[in-house]
């Protein structure tokens, strides 16, 4: 009886230790496939994080739209993530836009002026307002170009010097405003040969917004000779008849920086390393720019 009675207990005992482990088992499939989502969702998770668009604003200077817009081609290759967004437009109304608020991650000016306005670290004396849009550390010389006397086809009006310019030759010479790089290139190169005031005078001078403009009123010969930069008269497909050396006027020498407000300044800077790798400088040297050693 006592026999029986103890059999009946393993039995017992044996029916409980397997109900708990199928039961231990149970819980532990029912666990692996929550944590295997959960592991799953992770990853996909840091795989959405490192795909996230990125959008740049960069502003730059109008005589940069030809060799950036194929350099926005090459980046979408290295860099599918980020779309580059251009605003060009002369270096000064680029910088007033800037300070007036405008989302701008990478400004590229035509000329120092611009960028030193913005620039707290720049001379006071160029910064007068105290402006404070520039993250120092980035900010580099890119590229320099040269301003041209370009003539439309043909060369109607025969004019082959910046000399020329003050003879009879000439009946009206198109230039950017003053409170654009090209146009005060244009201002040093006419007062270093003494004859901007008898141009504006005789009303020989039209003036355009951006160095486009200008640009297209030589190619559309409503003026006979125009001062643009080398890059946009090779662009255009204009002759360039002169070329202003460092006796005529200073070198246009483009910076560019980060701006301090950006809301993607690690883009940003890497797009501003981009830039100055051998494969931009190629197309930058491709239509005239040089790089800045």
């Amino acid at each position: 009886m006592k026999r029986k009675k103890a059999m009946v207990l393993l039995a017992a005992a044996l029916a409980a230790f397997t109900l708990a482990g199928c039961g231990g088992e149970k819980q532990a499939q029912e666990q692996e496939p929550t944590e295997a989502a959960s592991q799953e969702t992770e990853a996909a998770s840091e795989t959405d994080d490192a795909a996230e668009p990125v959008t740049l604003n960069v502003f730059a200077a109008a005589s940069m739209t030809e060799t950036l817009e194929k350099i926005q081609e090459m980046y979408k290759e290295k860099e599918p993530a980020v779309s580059l967004a251009f605003s060009f437009d002369s270096s000064g109304t680029l910088k007033t836009q800037i300070q007036e608020g405008a989302d701008c991650d990478l400004f590229i000016s035509a000329a120092q002026k611009q960028m030193d306005q913005l620039d707290i670290e720049a001379d006071p004396s160029a910064n007068e307002e105290g402006l404070d849009f520039v993250e120092a550390d980035s900010r580099v010389d890119l590229l320099e170009n040269k301003a041209v006397l370009a003539v439309p086809e043909g060369n109607p009006a025969g004019i082959m010097s910046f000399e020329d310019l003050g003879t009879d030759k000439l009946k009206l010479l198109a230039l950017g405003n003053e409170d654009v790089p090209v146009g005060q290139y244009s201002v040093e190169i006419l007062n270093t040969l003494g004859i901007l005031d008898k141009l504006e005078a005789d009303n020989k001078i039209t003036y355009g917004s951006n160095v486009k403009e200008v640009t297209t009123q030589v190619s559309e010969a409503t003026a006979d000779a125009g001062i643009i930069y080398a890059t946009d008269a090779y662009s255009a497909g204009l002759d360039s008849v002169a070329e202003a050396g460092s006796d005529l006027c200073k070198p246009a020498i483009y910076p560019v920086a980060v701006m301090k407000e950006s809301a993607h300044p690690a883009e940003a800077q890497a797009f501003l390393d981009y830039l100055q790798t051998d494969a931009c400088m190629e197309v930058f040297e491709e239509v005239g720019f040089k790089q800045v050693k």
